[in-house]
Formats: structure tokens, sequence, C-alpha cells
């Protein structure tokens, strides 16, 4: 059997806590060849410990290497990467989100489209066991046409305090680029055919402003803290429907909450965890099932998916189009807060 040659660019965090052993489990079908990284050091490290043979000082030099690229650099590079990736022949898969401007995106699709390679973003929500019951209910029917989607990705003092996530320079945001953003497609991707039309944000950031804040994720500068540590949105869709969105990494609440709910038409569904409500016998009808948030065994289905796509045995679950439509919406938050009015997507 033909192996997928694989590079990662990028090995913080991100590529070793989750690509790296989602591909050394893959084994079968995807060998890891290559690494390259800004700090050449860092990346001759990874290499020796996951047993990676090459590693390039420029990832331009790694295309020549291999089929495909994971690409898990700051926000800012995502594009620029990706792109030349693409136009070297190389299939990507990109950290979420795929990129920080819905031009930059536009570009990448084009990209893409051109030199008929495959483009992933690596929104691994959709790889849950409970995203993937919910969208089976959706798909079902079982929730009619959807009404109302409320979202709330919230954590009470968890502001990254290692890596970039502070800098907006090269994450463009805060919460909502980074965390929220996971919430954001795993709705959009159940409401489907639902078309955000319009946007009204508020975006926040005095909690981390304040000195002498707790954080439970480490220390960071409050003094020199410029992306939203807390943002509300309410978003319209050309179907009527509506969303309530809230994210956050600081907020004066009880604990940290994941929910994800839609009410529709005939029945609602709880994405963590699964349950459907159905008024059904006369009397309203709960039902349940063990699905639930496991990021660890999401990351291998994204993995495993992407692999699959690269050598044709499968179709990509989170296509560029759709990743384009999530940063087209958080583009849309950051204005209309900014701007003080609703913002009209086109």
């Amino acid at each position: 059997m033909t192996k997928l040659k694989m590079g990662i660019i990028g090995v913080g965090g991100i590529a070793q806590g989750r690509h790296i052993p989602a591909y050394q489990k893959l084994q079968e079908k995807v060998e890891l060849i290559a690494v390259h990284d800004i700090d050449v050091e860092r990346a001759k490290e990874v290499s020796r410990r996951y047993n990676i043979p090459q590693v390039f000082e420029h990832y331009q030099d790694l295309f020549a290497a291999v089929d495909a690229v994971t690409i898990c650099t700051p926000n800012k590079f995502h594009a620029e990467a990706a792109i030349a990736a693409l136009e070297a022949g190389v299939h990507v898969l990109c950290e979420k989100p795929m990129a920080v401007s819905v031009e930059e995106c536009e570009r990448m699709i084009a990209a893409a489209r051109k030199t008929k390679k495959l483009l992933a973003i690596a929104y691994h929500y959709r790889f849950t066991d409970a995203g993937k019951v919910a969208k089976e209910a959706v798909k079902a029917n079982e929730i009619g046409d959807p009404l109302v989607t409320r979202v709330q990705a919230l954590r009470r003092r968890k502001v990254p305090g290692w890596g970039v996530f502070t800098n907006k320079e090269l994450q463009g945001g805060g919460s909502l680029i980074d965390y929220g953003c996971h919430f954001l497609d795993l709705a959009l991707w159940l409401l489907d055919k639902s078309e955000p039309v319009e946007v009204m944000g508020s975006t926040y950031n005095r909690l981390s402003k304040t000195p002498g804040q707790i954080n439970e994720w480490g220390s960071f500068n409050p003094e020199t803290f410029n992306v939203d540590d807390h943002v509300s949105a309410y978003i319209k869709f050309a179907d009527g429907a509506s969303m309530l969105f809230e994210c956050s990494w600081a907020a004066n609440i009880k604990e940290d909450t994941n929910h994800l709910s839609i009410s529709g038409s005939a029945g609602g569904l709880n994405v963590f965890p699964f349950e459907l409500y159905k008024p059904n016998f006369g009397t309203f009808v709960t039902s349940e099932a063990k699905a639930e948030l496991n990021e660890e065994a999401a990351g291998y289905h994204q993995a495993e998916n992407f692999v699959d796509s690269c050598l044709g045995n499968a179709e990509l679950v989170v296509k560029p189009e759709q990743a384009l439509m999530v940063t087209k919406v958080i583009e849309a938050i950051y204005e209309s807060s900014e701007t003080g009015t609703s913002v009209k997507l086109n």
C-alpha cells in the first residue's frame, strides 16, 4: 500500500499534542518524514523525539520531500504557508482558524482550485462523537427547520499564558479566533443550509487588562493585552433562523461551559452531551446517547479523514469554503464591535 508522505510546518504544542500522535497511529497509511520550525533547534529536538528523519530550515524546501503538509504556525502565516504548499503541488491540512482575514481565505481557496490539491482546515470538533451524532440527527430531520441556536464556549479564567495566543499581530484576535471558532464552525456545520446574512457583535478585554487577575493557564502581561477575552454576538440567517453566540477566556461566571443547542420546528438537540428533545405521545421525550467532546479521538479521526482523502479513499469532512464562512462571521463580529453597528455579509 502506498503511504502518504507527511511534513509538519510548525512543531509547537498543537503539532506535538494532536497532529503528530494522530499520524503515528496511522502508520499503515501515512509516513511522517519531515518537520520545519523557525526555531531550528526545536525542530531537531522534535525530529529526534518522534523519529522523523528530515528537518528543514526553510519550509519551501520541505515540499519536494512530501505529498502533504500539516500547518501549525501562528495564524498570521497560515495563508502564506498554505498557498506556497498548494502551488508546490502539496495537499494541506491547516490548523484553525483558516486565516486571519476573509481575503486570505479566498486566496487559499483559489490556490487549491487552481492546483487541484486538497485544502482542509482543522476544525476537529466535527469529529467528536457528539458532533457526529448531532449531524446525523439534523440530516434525519429530527429537529425540522432550525429556529434558534445557542452557543456558549465559556472559560472562567483560562487565558493561554504561553506561546503567542495573546499577540494580536500574530494571531489576529483572542478568545473568538482561538476557541470560539470551534463552536462557531460546529454550529454552522449543523445548520448546514442556513446562510448567515447579518451579524451584531461585541468584544471585551477589560478583565484581562486589570492587574492581579487570577488565571489558571499561566501568566501574561495585562498592560500589553490587546485581544478579546470575552465575545458575544447575534447572528441572523437568510431563512429566518438566529444564533445567540458567546465565548470567553475570562469571564465572571460560576464555571466553564461548553454548550451548543438548536431549537427547531419539530424538535431540539443539545450537543455536549448529546440529547434529543421531541414532543411525542402527548408529552416531552428526551433521548440520550453516549457521545461526548472526546478531543483526542477527534484529532485521530480528523487526521484519518485528511490522509484517506489525500489517498483518494474519502471526502474531506471540513471543506475550505465552509471554513471561509466561519472566518466571514468572525471578521464581521470584530467589525461590528469596532463600528457599533450590525454587519451584513455578502
